[in-house]
């Protein structure tokens, strides 16, 4: 089961016209490769905060009774002015806290340094550093596992992300699922995410320049906006997934059952 954002949700991975897709999917299809019995949701609705969250997604997720549980959110809360690092932090550990309660096995990401990706965003370094420290320490506290996509280089790489330089590509998504289950101790998974792409032509001054206004213009002034307005792209939307259906695996017919889960093994409890 995921929980969170646009990220999870699937946004930069397909579209609202043909699906979106996603890592969370993405890594529910690895998982269905090793068992096809298993039962997944999603849950994840774009644009929104650690605490939307937590009001709107936990109860749900508990309901299901889920083995296996992703839990990504903070950005969003992040980008706005007043941001409360404390009060995200917080709203994320209470939902770990539920969750693992619960007897669910949890995971959530480290998120890679968004500066790298959009240099505009510098001055939001400060806040995703300290936001990675919070999220480790009370995963720490609940037995939660973090995926640590932002500690390699080529996670800030360009092609992985889409223009908007906010939601992963259909190439980061995947990475990101690789990561996951390679974190996991999924069967079969090894740190290949963490190889670079083949190297590219770096643009000039000049080129750079002209791809940061146009960033400016497409995406932040528009994005500005609606936090004036006081509006999410998140509005009126719900959960693409919401409740545990079967997985359906890329070329296949379809699950030979349904009705089980799997949960891969915790990185404590491997040999």
């Amino acid at each position: 089961m995921a929980l969170g954002d646009s990220q999870t949700e699937g946004v930069g991975d397909g579209d609202d016209a043909t699906g979106l897709r996603g890592w969370a999917d993405r890594l529910a299809e690895l998982l269905a490769t090793a068992d096809p019995a298993l039962m997944y949701a999603n849950l994840a609705v774009r644009g929104r905060t650690a605490r939307q969250v937590r009001a709107e997604q936990l109860e749900p997720a508990l309901a299901l009774e889920p083995d296996l549980v992703s839990v990504v959110a903070g950005v969003n809360d992040l980008l706005r002015p007043r941001y409360d690092a404390a009060g995200v932090a917080g709203e994320l550990e209470a939902v770990f806290a539920a969750l693992t309660a619960s007897g669910a096995h949890v995971f959530t990401l480290a998120f890679p340094d968004l500066s790298k990706i959009a240099p505009l965003a510098r001055p939001l370094a400060p806040r995703l550093t300290d936001l990675n420290a919070r999220v480790r320490a009370a995963a720490s506290r609940h037995g939660v596992t973090v995926v640590e996509t932002g500690g390699y280089a080529v996670t800030t790489d360009p092609r992985l992300w889409t223009a908007d330089r906010l939601h992963a590509g259909p190439v980061g998504h995947e990475r990101i699922a690789a990561a996951a289950a390679h974190t996991l101790l999924l069967p079969g998974t090894d740190d290949a995410w963490t190889h670079p792409l083949p190297p590219r032509a770096v643009p000039g001054a000049a080129q750079a320049l002209a791809a940061e206004l146009r960033w400016a213009t497409g995406f932040l002034g528009p994005w500005i906006g609606r936090r004036l307005r006081g509006r999410s792209s998140g509005d009126g939307r719900t959960a693409k997934r919401p409740l545990l259906a079967p997985v359906v695996t890329p070329g296949a017919e379809g699950p030979p059952g349904a009705g089980g889960r799997t949960v891969p093994a915790r990185p404590q409890d491997a040999p």
